[in-house]
This record gives C-alpha cells, structure tokens and sequence, in this order.
C-alpha cells in the first residue's frame, strides 16, 4: 500500500513539475536561447570545410586566438589550399559561452569573392555586445 501510494504521489506531481519547466520565467530570445547574463563576445576558434566536411586551411591546424584570429581588431584571417573551391565552403565557429552569431550560419555559403570579406557578428549571453568580426581569407601560392 505503501509503495502505491508513493506510485500516485509521482504520478500526480510529474505533470507539475514538467508544465513548471515550459512556463519559465528565464528570459529567452526570439532564437529560443536563454539569455543570460555573460558579457564575454568573441570567436574562440574557426574553420572553413569543404564540401568533404575536411578543413581547407592551408595548414593543418584549426585557426584560434593564438593563429589568426585577433580579438581586439575583430578580425579573423585564413589561409586556403591552393584551388580551393570557395564557392561552397561551411564556416564553423566557436563562440565565447552563450554568445551567438549573426547571420546564423545556413550551411554551405560562397567565400570566393576574396576583395568583399565576409562579416558575422557575435553577440553576448546578455545580448547588449555586440562585435563585428571580418574573415579575410588569401589562397595559398601554388607549389609545384
């Protein structure tokens, strides 16, 4: 008996429990992520990948703060593999925590046009920073 009516106990406050989740009161965006309240905003690391899913940086290491992403001037330079297709590369970014990225990534995009670099902009847990970062990306000279 006693263990039914513990059954009944759980069954009866589940649902509450599961409907207390969904009415939050936490601030959300109109992405559906939590606002918080992180001031940090910057990209961490970067990389550009074929259509292979495989990096395309002309040396085989993932771009950081360290290799050519500069957090204080916003901008982020790479190198490509000589006759790389860059009219359809995937850009993958890491970003300080809870910060996210505008325009939101949709996939492949096309980075040929190497005189327009392209801009994302990061923007902060709480949402109130925001920094443009500018990829400048040059081929890497061909080797024969």
């Amino acid at each position: 008996m006693k263990a039914f009516s513990k059954f009944i106990l759980l069954f009866l406050l589940f649902p509450l429990m599961y409907t207390s989740c969904l009415f939050s009161d936490d601030p959300i965006d109109e992405d559906g992520l939590l606002i918080t309240g992180r001031t940090d905003c910057y990209v961490s690391r970067f990389e550009l990948l074929g259509t292979d899913y495989v990096t395309v940086h002309a040396r085989d290491e993932v771009i950081t703060m360290d290799n050519g992403i500069d957090t204080i001037a916003c901008t982020i330079h790479v190198e490509v593999k000589y006759g790389t297709d860059l009219k359809n590369v995937y850009p993958r970014f890491h970003l300080s925590t809870d910060s996210k990225l505008d325009p939101k990534v949709p996939g492949f995009m096309d980075f040929s046009d190497i005189d327009n670099p392209k801009q994302f902009t990061v923007i902060s847990g709480n949402r109130k920073i925001r920094k443009p970062y500018t990829i400048y990306i040059t081929q890497q000279e061909f080797q024969p």
